[in-house]
């Protein structure tokens, strides 16, 4: 890498862990519609889109549903995460993230955010985050879903920055994927053998420095 420009990080894993909340709220859906869901069921869900966790869900019911019905659960899914994550706050980020996302800001990197979730923005604001990102794109804002790379090539296109010059930070494999189709560096978050395609693996957030991320460069 010619110099390090920016940095992007995903939401879920990585600055904060909503998967609870998530699991929560689908757990709650998939009960409604007499699903049976758990969390290693759950774990299939890491990374994916609202639209694609439902039909994952639905697969494993009996009962057919309309596009426009689908869309009514979804929605409704999104419903109970979003009462859940009224009680979110600064105390909710990851170990060390605070401290790393003020380093890049303060040595001129820009900074983005590319997120699964639709909710990212409300998220970031409640965990007192905003003033440290330059850039936000959700899921709301792009066609295609992790692991095409269009939520970080979107954000470098944002920063005005080159996909080589990008470092994207994930913790789910489809991310990663996303982060090395878009030609930038991965910082993978979480476990090794599972994020094997990162150029960079760390066990959690507690370990992230930017001097450590330019040794590694």
């Amino acid at each position: 890498m010619a110099k390090l420009q920016a940095v992007i990080y995903d939401l879920d894993g990585v600055i904060t862990d909503t998967a609870e909340y998530h699991y929560l709220a689908w757990k709650t859906l998939a009960e409604e519609l007499h699903i049976p869901f758990d969390r290693s069921f759950n774990e299939q869900l890491k990374g994916l889109s609202r639209v694609d966790s439902l039909e994952k869900i639905l697969a494993e019911g009996t009962e057919q549903y309309s596009p426009t019905e689908r869309q009514r659960l979804a929605e409704k899914k999104n419903d109970h995460y979003k009462s859940l994550i009224q009680e979110i706050g600064p105390k909710d980020l990851l170990p060390g993230v605070y401290q790393f996302m003020l380093e890049v800001k303060e040595a001129g990197i820009k900074t983005g955010l590319a997120s699964a979730s639709k909710n990212a923005r409300t998220v970031i604001e409640k965990l007192e985050i905003t003033h440290l990102l330059d850039t936000v794109v959700d899921a709301a804002t792009v066609e295609r879903g992790k692991p095409d790379p269009e939520v970080f090539l979107k954000a470098a296109q944002q920063l005005h920055v080159e996909p080589s010059q990008c470092v994207g930070i994930e913790d789910a494999k489809s991310g990663v994927t996303a982060i090395k189709s878009a030609g930038m560096y991965a910082v993978g978050v979480g476990d090794e053998q599972n994020l094997s395609e990162a150029d960079w693996v760390i066990s959690d957030t507690s370990h992230l420095s930017l001097d450590r991320l330019k040794e590694k460069l």
